[in-house]
């Protein structure tokens, strides 16, 4: 760790000097191509990019916004472009955005990130310490590394598609487990998720697709191919986000049916019994005045009688009941 300079002059008090903090910059070399990776960006390292190769303002400033949408912005000396991919947090369950942005030049190629997305960070780190990596990545060009980078940032997103058809299935499983209450909440979560991973897809698929023509002045070999089925994963992820988005729907429809269902069971049960209770009640009533009803004013199995009366009464509603088909 550096340690702070300490200056002392006749006369004056001890002046305190800071070193300046280190570039979070790491950079790679092949012949004559060059990877400069930058993890967590801050005005600093924008600073040192514009005094290094001339970007545009604005573009640096990109670099630090969180909620600059997708984009290439075409120069005549570079290519400006801003992703998003898909990053799973545990936490709130969902799926959230994590933004790349990347400068290209003839024999550069610059990333700046939040670090979180493991398949760029494990590219650079494969890169950095395999020889032959570096060459299989870096010796094909700027456009070739862009290819490498994108394509598996796209590949990563397949896992993340998954995980949503695994818990998709574990739902559909809790609907029809009498699960009703935890069922409607994790439905609520799956559709939340699906609906935040297809806001991340749909730009993502508009500058996937410009890729091929913007990006061909910077590559060595024809890599028009590669893109083109780039861009296929790309439309698969959002298809399957669409057969999920409509999965989801008829689980919540379901859900919405099945509650329904139970609620109008225990509704007619409860209307049986009240029914069922309500000449039950109005004959204890009667019977329970101090007024003699005939035979069964002074009789000590009066009580009796009264159980009989309303057991007759139970057993002729329950036959009708059941005549009509409502039991």
């Amino acid at each position: 760790m550096a340690r702070p300079r300490v200056r002392r002059q006749k006369g004056k008090k001890a002046e305190v000097t800071l070193p300046e903090p280190k570039l979070n910059v790491e950079t790679l070399t092949w012949e004559e191509m060059t990877w400069i990776n930058i993890e967590g960006p801050t005005t600093r390292e924008t600073e040192y990019l514009s005094e290094n190769y001339g970007f545009h303002p604005l573009d640096l400033d990109d670099c630090l916004s969180r909620i600059q949408r997708p984009k290439i912005d075409e120069y005549p000396d570079y290519l400006f472009m801003v992703f998003h991919f898909p990053v799973f947090s545990k936490q709130a369950r969902v799926t959230t955005p994590s933004q790349v942005s990347v400068f290209i030049g003839k024999d550069y190629l610059i990333t700046l990130h939040k670090g979180d997305l493991k398949p760029l960070v494990k590219l650079f780190r494969e890169c950095q310490l395999e020889e032959e990596a570096r060459q299989q990545n870096l010796g094909g060009g700027s456009g070739q590394l862009l290819y490498q980078i994108i394509d598996r940032l796209v590949d990563y997103c397949l896992p993340i598609l998954n995980k949503i058809g695994d818990n998709i299935e574990r739902v559909d499983e809790e609907i029809f487990a009498q699960s009703m209450p935890r069922a409607i909440k994790d439905i609520s979560i799956l559709r939340r998720d699906v609906i935040s991973f297809r806001r991340i897809i749909w730009p993502l698929r508009a500058v996937a697709a410009n890729l091929k023509s913007k990006v061909s002045r910077f590559t060595k070999t024809d890599m028009g191919p590669y893109f083109d089925d780039m861009v296929d994963h790309i439309d698969k992820i959002w298809d399957g986000l669409d057969e999920y988005k409509e999965i989801i729907e008829g689980l919540n429809d379901t859900h919405d049916s099945l509650a329904t269902n139970r609620t109008n069971e225990v509704v007619r049960m409860l209307t049986i019994i009240a029914t069922i209770l309500l000449p039950i009640t109005v004959v204890a009533s009667i019977f329970g005045m101090n007024i003699p009803l005939g035979p069964f004013g002074n009789s000590p199995v009066s009580a009796l009688y009264v159980a009989l009366i309303c057991l007759a009464i139970i057993i002729g509603m329950l036959y009708f009941f059941r005549r009509q088909r409502w039991i």
